[in-house]
């Protein structure tokens, strides 16, 4: 593949992350609780997965390589849950910035785990998208009147999870065909969830035939199209770049909460969006200098 198309899917799995908080506010709008928003997420993208994947070409596993492709996943379902535990007490803007601080705790994974220091030039662009960050949801212009330490903690430890989800795409499994890594990542992500929600919980509720869209929408860009998006791109750019290309998140969900919600979004969160997006490019641009000088030395 050419050098953009690794980077643009990972971009796109962020951009999905990014439709999520919309269509969860309109099933909380509409009367569902967390249990059920969760469970039919995740009932819905494993059934897409699990229907692409019996039709897709398959590498036969050991079981012990199975379970550990099941606990690579559980992260993807931890972030949601911590994510929407620190939902119940902080101002989704709010709750979102601590959310964002994966920018950060992906490239100091990364450092950890690997040794792979972050260059000046990813520090900037670390630097960048935090500074957007700020402006994009509002904290200068709405406040953030909500703040308890309890949902403080639940937000960050969803951004420690979810950069640990991003770096396990990239590292756990990528011999396998991507279709096979990403439905066995959500498999692990859906026993989990059964675990916390037991499906007991979809018979105690009121249901509606708007659930049905609800669990669609959320299962195809949540537990879906994501994981399978970073099962191709992840092994090719590093956990440290794919966190960045993943901030698009938050310029998303400003866009989708303006033009689906009809929520007021200000001049400086414009402004804060399009710092997003320069930051992303700028961190992007330190792979396209290395791609370019083994170009030169290759010839």
């Amino acid at each position: 593949m050419k050098l953009w198309i690794y980077p643009l899917l990972v971009f796109i799995g962020g951009c999905c992350l990014g439709i999520l908080s919309t269509f969860v506010k309109l099933a909380y709008s509409a009367g569902y609780t967390l249990s059920v928003v969760t469970l039919s997420q995740f009932i819905f993208g494993i059934v897409f997965l699990w229907i692409i994947f019996l039709f897709s070409p398959k590498t036969k596993l050991p079981f012990k390589k199975i379970m550990l492709m099941f606990i690579a996943g559980v992260p993807m379902a931890l972030t949601g849950l911590f994510y929407y535990q620190a939902l119940q007490t902080l101002d989704a803007s709010l709750a979102i910035i601590f959310l964002f601080q994966f920018v950060w705790v992906g490239s100091l994974l990364e450092w950890v785990l690997v040794g792979k220091r972050p260059s000046r030039l990813k520090l900037l662009s670390i630097a960048i998208l935090l500074f957007g960050s700020l402006l994009a949801a509002g904290i200068f212009t709405h406040g953030g009147t909500s703040f308890t330490w309890n949902g403080a903690f639940w937000g960050f430890l969803s951004s420690i999870t979810f950069s640990l989800f991003v770096y396990l795409s990239g590292t756990v499994g990528v011999s396998l065909p991507p279709i096979q890594r990403s439905t066995l990542f959500a498999t692990g992500s859906l026993i989990l969830v059964l675990f916390v929600f037991p499906p007991s919980t979809l018979l105690h509720a009121t249901l509606s035939a708007d659930i049905l869209f609800f669990g669609f929408m959320l299962g195809l860009f949540g537990v879906a199209l994501p994981p399978l998006l970073f099962s191709i791109g992840m092994p090719h750019i590093g956990s440290g770049l794919g966190t960045i290309l993943t901030s698009a998140e938050l310029p998303v969900a400003v866009f989708m909460s303006f033009i689906v919600l009809g929520e007021a979004v200000t001049l400086v969160q414009w402004v804060g969006v399009t710092i997003i997006l320069a930051g992303i490019l700028v961190g992007n641009k330190e792979r396209t200098i290395k791609h370019q000088n083994e170009k030169k030395a290759a010839s």
